[in-house]
């Protein structure tokens, strides 16, 4: 991939699903809940703990240092287009 992505804003939209904008304008509610997996994502399952994401080095981050890399999200976003 040529082009490195980057969220520039994240809303939460209930459950596991944040609406993320890219740097390029590509924009699209994601679900996280299949990426819940392992010791690092075990606390994200509490939904109230899941909400405390904040954007950081172009990415959707929790507190105890999770994070999804922002280009696995970009591809999410732009395979979900036709949804």
């Amino acid at each position: 991939m040529s082009f490195l992505p980057t969220i520039m804003r994240a809303e939460y939209r209930g459950g596991y699903l944040i609406h993320v904008v890219f740097s390029d304008g590509v924009e699209r509610t994601i679900d996280f809940l299949p990426w819940l997996e392992g010791p690092v994502f075990e606390p994200l399952k509490d939904t109230t703990y899941f909400q405390r994401f904040f954007l950081e080095a172009g990415t959707v981050t929790w507190p105890n240092g999770a994070d999804i890399a922002p280009e696995t999200l970009y591809e999410r976003a732009k395979s979900n287009e036709a949804a």
